[in-house]
């Protein structure tokens, strides 16, 4: 798995950067506790999102909240250019900027496509964003975080705008799929076995399989455990006991949950409580 960084964690309020493949490559599902932008400007990329795929189009903006599972698939013969905007949750409610996160958390609708002149503005902003992140002008710093805070509220003001879906063209998804997604974030303490889904949904079981791994990037087992282990992970960072957080994350056995616990987090659960830190990485 090739990641945008050799961590995927955040240090700091956020982080911008602009990067270029010339080659294919192989990404995972991944997620992050942080809230990203990608600003795709070149290649042939389609962006899978918490089930659903979008075809992207030169500058447009994709909006990943924290948690969401999400990865590339990338063709090789047109080099992959974006640039990347990544933001610590708090950072953007100090500022009132995480409504577009929000939005597309809600109404799991991931693409900004916006008229010319917007994507002119947000060019124009990350271009002056990456410049001041090399400058070592008076208050550069300062001056970076401006142009951050700039294109915040370009983003936001063009999410909360409009609030028609893209295009037919733009995206897809099934139907099918989104209800399993959806009860699976509802239920996470229930059965979530694919046994039990594909009797929910009166799918059968190798059909199930197939087409949610098709339609995610990864299996039921995989999805549901990186769910329950973010479920979890919230509940004991806001002080509930570890072996409450486990039962009520849908985790029965809790040899299992620490092990899978510190495989993700490379920390035990009550390191995480009493550090308030880790995350999981790409």
């Amino acid at each position: 798995m090739t990641s945008e960084q050799p961590s995927g964690y955040l240090q700091g309020d956020y982080h911008f950067f602009h990067l270029r493949d010339s080659r294919a490559q192989q990404f995972d599902y991944h997620y992050h506790d942080f809230d990203k932008v990608i600003f795709f400007l070149s290649g042939d990329v389609t962006y899978m999102i918490e089930g659903r795929s979008y075809f992207l189009r030169p500058w447009d903006a994709l909006l990943i909240p924290h948690h969401h599972i999400h990865y590339p698939m990338i063709g090789g013969h047109v080099p992959y250019e974006r640039m990347v905007l990544w933001c610590a949750p708090e950072f953007l409610e100090q500022y009132g900027l995480s409504d577009c996160f929000r939005q597309a958390a809600d109404e799991r609708i991931h693409l900004l496509r916006t008229e010319q002149h917007v994507r002119g503005e947000w060019m124009l902003l990350a271009q002056s964003l990456e410049n001041a992140r090399t400058s070592r002008a008076f208050q550069h710093g300062l001056l970076e975080k401006t142009y951050c805070l700039q294109l915040l509220i370009s983003l936001n003001q063009a999410a909360l705008g409009s609030r028609s879906a893209p295009s037919d063209d733009s995206w897809q998804f099934d139907p099918k799929i989104e209800q399993v997604l959806s009860h699976i974030n509802a239920n996470l303490e229930k059965d979530l076995s694919v046994s039990a889904l594909s009797g929910q949904f009166y799918l059968s079981k190798s059909y199930l399989m197939h087409r949610f791994k098709e339609v995610t990037g990864c299996t039921i087992h995989q999805y549901v455990l990186q769910k329950r282990l973010i479920h979890a992970a919230g509940l004991i960072r806001s002080g509930s006991p570890v072996l409450k957080a486990a039962s009520a994350s849908g985790f029965q056995d809790y040899s299992a949950f620490l092990r899978a616990f510190q495989k993700a987090y490379h920390l035990s659960p009550s390191e995480l409580k009493s550090s308030g830190e880790g995350q999981i990485p790409e």
